[in-house]
């Protein structure tokens, strides 16, 4: 729902929210986790606003009044997994007061300088995984993505027959979850060229990276209870940026007959700060347009109101930085600029069908879209696909190419919400750099 907290006319007495281009501005407000960088103080709750994040935790419960104190109470907690249990009503209340303490209009009074005093530098902020992740659940909802690998391995079938009657996932591992600017180290495993007789072991020679969205659920739901498609956008917090790191020449060898499996869980990057649907309702948009003579999604995984507004415009960017480029103080290189309404799947049919067989999902379980990727090669979610498979290298402003990930190479997505009549909003970013 569209409300006074996206007007684009609000503005914040933090002037740098106000910043041309700023992810953060008032309209946003997503919610993270983060410390001191100095200091031994637990994890607390914030929420980025221009250059600073203000300390929930810190701010008086006397601020706040109704679901919205009962929402602040939560943010004392290490991680978002409370306040994710309490659910949409309280999500927006905490997030409207919020809005007001920290508007132009608010007044030089005695609340403002309590905010101000719970303001803390971004540069001062180590953020960390926002949510302590029980499960994490990977889909495949770019059929484009899914069309351009299976015309890899299987030219003649490139598109199994289930896809586009059922969200394709499988279970990933939320153990390997690190937050942004965590190192990836190079996993090694078993891999077997075309020509080899038996495979060996060793370090991996096509590692890659996966550009997603994801997703954080948030009451769930009772086990043995499905979840209707109609009510499964009220289930989602808000969004954050996924790198589903994947190790090619591993999961080729290993992916039959059961899926990935170690290609795929030695890291998961997320981005720190997780952007409320509330506030991206300004860019909600149609769900995919499927092709006449597609099947429409089964019943209950059909609602009209998905079908209006399932999708979000949400632009993503990739960009990649070498370690020669940060020496030679390069900027860095723009592999890839998608749009995630190219998704062939709603985060609202991925959630209703994870729970329809009665799998209970809980606060903090993190969906990931799979690879967001269009229908240009200069819209592929990763190397696999934007170099063919390693046939048609990239060449950087350093002199360097690159079919696969090297070490020392920096992998950065960043992505923002645009659009005539509404405050851009992004996302941050979601880095990682590989480590031998």
């Amino acid at each position: 729902m569209i409300n006074h907290t996206h007007s684009p006319e609000r503005r914040s007495w933090v002037e740098s929210a106000q910043a041309r281009g700023a992810d953060f501005p008032i309209q946003n407000l997503p919610f993270g986790v983060f410390r001191d960088w100095e200091g031994d103080e637990a994890p607390r709750v914030g929420v980025a606003i221009g250059d600073f994040v203000l300390d929930v935790s810190a701010l008086r419960a006397s601020l706040f009044d109704g679901l919205a104190r009962r929402a602040v109470e939560t943010c004392t907690e290490p991680s978002l997994n409370a306040l994710f249990a309490l659910g949409p009503e309280c999500w927006s209340a905490l997030r409207a007061r919020l809005s007001d303490l920290l508007s132009a209009e608010s007044g030089a009074g005695p609340e403002r300088r309590a905010v101000e005093a719970a303001l803390i530098p971004a540069r001062d902020a180590e953020l960390l995984v926002p949510a302590h992740v029980g499960d994490y659940t990977d889909f495949y909802a770019s059929v484009f993505h899914a069309t351009n690998v299976g015309s890899m391995f299987r030219p003649d079938n490139p598109l199994l027959p289930n896809y586009k009657h059922v969200p394709i996932g499988y279970h990933g591992r939320a153990s390997s979850i690190v937050v942004s600017g965590a190192p990836v180290k190079r996993p090694a495993g078993q891999t077997k060229s075309d020509d080899a007789e038996a495979p060996a072991y060793g370090p991996s020679r096509m590692l890659d990276y996966e550009v997603e969205v994801g997703a954080f659920v948030g009451p769930g739901n009772t086990r043995g209870e499905p979840i209707p498609v109609a009510s499964a956008s009220g289930q989602l917090f808000g969004l954050c940026l996924v790198n589903d790191w994947s190790a090619r020449d591993i999961q080729k060898w290993e992916y039959q007959p059961l899926g990935p499996f170690l290609a795929k869980n030695f890291a998961t990057t997320l981005s720190p700060w997780v952007v409320t649907l509330e506030a991206l309702a300004p860019f909600r948009a149609p769900a995919f347009a499927r092709p006449a003579g597609d099947p429409q999604p089964l019943p209950y995984l059909s609602d009209e109101d998905d079908r209006r507004g399932g999708g979000f415009a949400i632009t993503i960017e990739t960009y990649l930085e070498s370690a020669r480029m940060r020496e030679e103080k390069l900027a860095p290189f723009l592999v890839s600029r998608g749009d995630f309404r190219d998704m062939y799947w709603t985060f609202a049919q991925m959630l209703a069908h994870h729970a329809s067989n009665g799998c209970q999902l809980r606060p903090g379980d993190l969906l990931a879209s799979g690879t967001v990727s269009g229908r240009e090669r200069a819209s592929a979610g990763c190397l696999l696909e934007r170099t063919w498979r390693g046939t048609e290298p990239l060449e950087l402003p350093s002199g360097e190419t690159r079919r696969f990930l090297e070490d020392g190479d920096s992998v950065v997505i960043r992505a923002f919400c645009a659009r005539e009549g509404a405050v851009r909003i992004g996302f941050g970013e979601c880095r990682g750099t590989i480590t031998s």
